[in-house]
Parts: C-alpha cells; structure tokens; sequence
C-alpha cells in the first residue's frame, strides 16, 4: 500500500509540475517577458549565440528557483518519509548540485549546436539537430559508465567471485560481451536497490548497487540479471534504439511545424528571435504527450 501511494504521489507530482511548467513558459512568452529579457541582455552581449546562451541561463535558474520547493519535497522529504533515502539535505543539495554541472558541461554545446542548426538551415533545423543528437547519444552511452556515472558514484568489481562467475556465465550464454561486473555505491544516497546494462561497445558493463548485493541472494539477483540479459537476447534494446531514433526525428519534425504555426499567435516572426524559442519547450510537452504513452506502451510489451 505505501509503495502504490509513494507511486501515485510521485505521478501526480510530476504531473502537476509538468503543467505548471506549461503554464508558466506560456505566460513567460505571451506577456512579453521573453522579450524583455531578451532586450535588456543585448545591451550587454551583442554576439547572438552568447546571447542564447545567456538567455537560456537565467531562465534556467529562474525556473530552478521556482521549482526548487517541489523538487526539495519530491526527491528529499518524500523519500525521507517513505524511508528511502540515507541522504541529508547536505548531500541532497551536493548531488543535485554536481548534476547541474554535468548538464551545464553537456546541455551548452547541444544548445549552441541546435541554435547553429536554426540558423543555418532555417525551417528545416529539426533534421540536422536530429542527426547531431543521434550522435551524442551514441556518444552520451559510451563515455556514461566510464566518464559520466564515476562522478556520482564510486565503481568498484564486486568482490562476490561466484556472484560475477553466474552473471558472465548468463550474459556468455546470451552471447553478450561484458567487460566486467561492478558495484555502486547506490546506499549512500538510497535504500532502492538497483542493476542495469551500460555502455557501448568495450565500455559495455553490469553494474549492481551495493544495496542490490546486500539485500538479496545471489539467486535473487541472478534472476534480475537474467531478465536483463533478456532484453538483449530478443534484441529489445537495438528495437528501442531504432524506435528511438525514429521518433526523435517525428517528434523534432513535429515540434518545427507547431512552433513555427505559433509563432505568429505570440506576436513573433523569425523562427530565430531568442524571446520565442522557449515556444519549443511548450511545443515538446504537447508532443509529448502522445509520445510518452507510445513509448510505455512498448516498454510493458517488452516487460
């Protein structure tokens, strides 16, 4: 019952939130706010791309201030309260901290390198933006185990000899090459327990939350790993990548056409002007809105 509660919760969190974001993006645009902002900072900057990125910015920290409230009672108080997190707000705010750098480190050149599309190809930016996303993402899955998650997390092989002789004899078995099984320490963050597949290519690995090997027998955990392993073995996750890579295209090319129908209903014409472009941001939760229950759907088929 608590787990179901905890459930509904987080949706309707999320889901509130989601809605709140929209609201307030679309006032933020349609009272001429983005246009101010956007005025005052060019007397300052005068190259345009640093003016995005500026824009971008204080946007992002105004929305971060905003929501800040809900994000604390989602991911600290919640999670105190059903006894899920061994964080204290120290670490919270330390861990939310260092995944603000992250994204800054790789959200500002995927923002430059979309406003560069937007310049340079005009109303069909979507397609190259769509194949430099691709890309990154290919890139994103490779460097994330060895580069990206060390900074979370300290990774370690585990040390549980008849543990990593079953996994590698049930990802053998699926013909699938692991370059070792590691432990995370997920428990000084959480209670959850955890395993997932990363990487690609020699950067391919198992990892398993300390939480996961502390809590449950190696038969139990052989279980997970093997209903991991089935993913693979009816080839699930190149199906998700072809999915994914079919709807990243539909979905920017969908967004283009609506952000380029609203533009004249918020006073904008240049599908360039900086004011406007948070328009995108409200176009991809309208989209989204049918993506992501597509997306489900195949996620519990697969399940």
């Amino acid at each position: 019952m608590d787990a179901k509660r905890y459930n509904n919760i987080k949706l309707a969190i999320g889901i509130s939130k989601g809605f709140a974001s929209f609201i307030l993006i679309f006032l933020f645009v349609k009272l001429g706010y983005s246009l101010k902002l956007e005025n005052y900072l060019s007397q300052f900057i005068s190259n345009s791309y640093l003016l995005f990125i500026c824009f971008m910015l204080v946007v992002g920290f105004v929305s971060s201030v905003i929501s800040f409230p809900v994000s604390y009672y989602s991911g600290f108080y919640l999670e105190h309260k059903y006894n899920l997190s061994n964080q204290t707000v120290g670490k919270w705010i330390w861990e939310n901290f260092k995944g603000l750098l992250v994204s800054l480190i790789i959200g500002i050149p995927i923002l430059l390198l979309f406003y560069f599309s937007l310049n340079q190809f005009g109303d069909n930016w979507w397609f190259p933006f769509a194949v430099i996303m691709f890309f990154i993402s290919v890139v994103l899955s490779q460097i994330f185990p060895i580069l990206i998650l060390p900074i979370f997390y300290k990774l370690t092989p585990i040390d549980n000899e008849e543990l990593k002789e079953r996994i590698t004899a049930l990802a053998k078995n699926a013909k699938i090459k692991v370059e070792n099984v590691f432990k995370f320490d997920m428990s000084k963050n959480t209670k959850k327990a955890n395993a997932a597949f990363t990487g690609l290519g020699k950067t391919k690995r198992i990892i398993l939350g300390d939480t996961l090997l502390d809590n449950f027998s190696n038969d139990e955990i052989e279980t997970v790993i093997a209903h991991e392993l089935g993913h693979y073995k009816k080839k699930h996750i190149v199906k998700n990548i072809i999915f994914g890579t079919i709807t990243s295209f539909l979905t920017l090319f969908l967004i283009a056409l609506l952000y380029k129908s609203a533009l004249s209903w918020f006073g904008f014409e240049s599908i360039t002007k900086i004011a406007v472009l948070p328009l995108l941001s409200l176009c991809f939760m309208l989209i989204g809105l049918i993506q992501t229950p597509l997306g489900n759907i195949l996620s519990r088929k697969y399940e």
